[in-house]
């Protein structure tokens, strides 16, 4: 029997979750959207069968749902089916990144008819909107489910069989676990990354050429800075309590860091700074966490066209698949560095001794 699925919000995950769906030949993919325009785009691009404007009207169509709109909204349409006559069963879950919020909100759900799993794929993009979904999106990604206590092992069944074709993985957890760790993880950063960003602009009012030497490191360490404020912004309102908590212990941290340096106590501070890269570097073990982590190697290469190509083409000769990669520093005329990131110990392995052999001057992150 044909299955109906609703995508309920036809953004980047949205959309990318609906282009791996339609792997399954007996779903038809409902799509709601309060956006007429992303709607045609998503008919006429074949990411789904039928567009609606009408939450009430496409919700009772369907077998499962999938929430996949900003957390604000995502409450309000939970809220919204307690409002909502339903003829048969639903299976809802949703993808937001804070999870708590959502949850307390279900568990207030009246009807008999549905039954809530939690959901959060932990992937994103730089882009937004549905011209940036992508099928690849959550390939090796970590997808957290939060079952609850009116679902069932074989409706989670059910979803990870919805799932399967994103090739992500997943990871059961409950709704104050995840607030917890992807705030410290995930939340946190992007707002340390995006305060180093404003400290960086206050002092290029004294230094004018530092936009130029900010390279490198700092943009390594402030990447997550440039991803979407209005998303950013819901999740810190949203997960605000735990935000604060730890805002409190890094002003607490910082103070401590401050009296180290005042006090020029040289030791200390290694002490500090090896404790820190034992920690980092401990996490380089591979274990499977919340966000999942790389094997990179970095490639010395030449400015000259082409250079970047022999690389991937090399590697592409023994099967490497590579998971991202970056240049690092570049400039006219003299060498740079490409960090590929690798899925795998042997595939970093294999790489080095191709590379090595190939006369490229290459460094592995142990």
């Amino acid at each position: 029997m044909k299955q109906s699925v609703l995508i309920a919000g036809l953004g980047l995950i949205g959309g990318s979750l609906a282009l791996n769906i339609r792997d399954f030949e007996d779903i038809t993919i409902l799509g709601y959207d309060t956006n007429k325009s992303t709607l045609d785009y998503s008919k006429m691009n074949g990411i789904i069968d039928e567009a609606y404007t009408d939450f009430e009207e496409a919700v009772k169509l369907a077998d499962i749902c999938i929430l996949a709109a900003p957390v604000s909204i995502t409450v309000d349409l939970i809220h919204r089916l307690n409002t909502i006559p339903l003829t048969k069963e639903l299976l809802l879950t949703d993808v937001g990144s804070v999870k708590t919020l959502i949850m307390n909100a279900a568990s207030k759900l009246n009807s008999g008819k549905i039954s809530f799993i939690g959901g959060h794929p932990m992937a994103g993009s730089h882009k937004k909107g549905i011209q940036a979904a992508k099928k690849q999106l959550f390939e090796n990604a970590i997808y957290v489910l939060s079952p609850t206590e009116n679902s069932t092992e074989d409706q989670l069944a059910t979803l990870k069989k919805l799932l399967a074709p994103t090739k992500c993985t997943f990871l059961i957890l409950d709704s104050e676990e995840h607030d917890e760790m992807t705030s410290v993880i995930s939340h946190f950063p992007h707002l340390i990354a995006s305060s180093l960003v404003h400290q960086a602009k206050n002092w290029q009012k004294k230094h004018p050429f530092i936009p130029k030497l900010a390279a490198g490191g700092f943009r390594d360490i402030t990447r997550i800075a440039s991803s979407n404020p209005s998303m950013w912004r819901d999740i810190f309102f949203q997960n605000k309590d735990k935000m604060s908590v730890l805002l409190e212990d890094w002003i607490t941290e910082m103070q401590q860091l401050k009296q180290l340096i005042d006090s020029g106590e040289k030791t200390k501070i290694e002490t500090y700074l090896t404790q820190a890269k034992d920690y980092r570097d401990g996490l380089d073990r591979k274990e499977k966490g919340a966000i999942l982590s790389f094997y990179d190697i970095y490639v010395d290469i030449f400015d000259q066209p082409g250079a970047i190509l022999k690389v991937i083409e090399l590697l592409a000769q023994f099967n490497i698949s590579i998971k991202n990669i970056e240049i690092l520093e570049i400039r006219e005329g003299i060498t740079g560095v490409l960090r590929i990131s690798l899925q795998d110990k042997n595939d970093q392995q294999l790489s080095h001794a191709v590379l090595t052999k190939h006369n490229y001057e290459t460094v592995i992150e142990e």
